[in-house]
């Protein structure tokens, strides 16, 4: 049996979609607040998350961004009353696989539900590899050829982030809503000073057309692929 996690602060919305799934056999539960979500996120395991859009405490696309960021692989069904291509752009560019407009079929909910629950699992892996680094999320140990090398826990999470979407290019604005959690530390001077140390650690020598992280002017970072 799947278990879903709803975050609806509308009740009677909570309830009927509630009382829906179970009839359809799945496991519910129910958050109706998105700070009290992100912490069952980090507490429990689900098979899918329901978010909506407005939510008291965190809104349902911080906590999808949240997730997200810290390399979550549930899939998500965001619901929401906001109907706009721009709305629903910025709910998938945040991490979210799919997107139901209020008021909706409950048919087509559990067919979404059912829908993204048959893709394939991702497998988020523990190891990274690229080239002469490899990173260990779970002991937090970064080596390059063998040799190990200390990381600030900020630039470790960035390069972990990196080494997980490798050449491809991100924005400032990407990376400190994917990589800084707190909102008070999130700016671009922060950013610029951990590509910084990750490149003095990491780089092989002192020009910086040729270090691991490039700058794309005017467009924002690249992790290169090893040659």
């Amino acid at each position: 049996m799947a278990k879903i996690l709803l975050v609806e602060d509308d009740l009677q919305i909570a309830e009927t979609v509630s009382n829906w799934l179970k009839s359809e056999h799945f496991e519910v539960i129910h958050c109706d607040d998105g700070a009290d979500a992100s912490y069952r996120l980090k507490a429990q395991t689900f098979d899918l998350g329901i978010f909506d859009w407005e939510l008291p405490g965190m809104s349902g696309l911080d906590l999808c961004r949240n997730y997200r960021a810290s390399q979550g692989a549930m899939p998500i069904l965001m619901l929401t009353g906001k109907d706009s291509m721009a709305d629903k752009i910025a709910g998938l560019d945040v991490g979210a696989d799919d997107y139901l407009t209020k008021p909706f079929s409950l048919k087509e909910l559990s067919a979404r539900v059912r829908a993204l629950l048959r893709r394939p699992a991702v497998v988020v892996s523990n190891v990274l590899e690229l080239g002469s680094l490899r990173l260990d999320t779970q002991k937090h140990r970064l080596t390059k050829d063998g040799a190990e090398i200390q990381l600030m826990p900020r630039d470790f999470a960035l390069l972990e982030f990196f080494m997980r979407n490798p050449d491809i290019v991100f924005s400032s604005e990407a990376l400190l809503n994917r990589v800084w959690n707190d909102e008070s530390e999130a700016g671009s001077d922060a950013l610029r000073t951990s590509i910084k140390r990750l490149r003095k650690k990491l780089d092989s020598g002192d020009n910086e057309a040729d270090s691991v992280i490039e700058n794309i002017p005017r467009v924002g970072y690249r992790f290169r692929l090893p040659k």
